[in-house]
């Protein structure tokens, strides 16, 4: 199939990705991580340690019941 809409991107080094357009091709990571203020290390530390927590405490109930 041809898509002769679309401009090629030479620099893609993919057909796929050189006929989709720059803006898609960014991804909306891309704009989210540009305006999102990043969390303080304190904070993203209590997140991994409760998700251990909860997790390791799943296993032992599922182990003991």
């Amino acid at each position: 199939m041809r898509r002769s809409l679309v401009l090629t991107d030479e620099q893609a080094r993919h057909p796929f990705l050189a006929s989709l357009a720059p803006h898609v091709r960014r991804g909306g990571e891309a704009l989210v991580a540009a305006h999102a203020v990043p969390k303080p290390r304190w904070q993203q530390d209590l997140k991994e340690f409760l998700m251990a927590y909860c997790a390791c405490f799943i296993a032992v109930s599922l182990y003991i019941a």
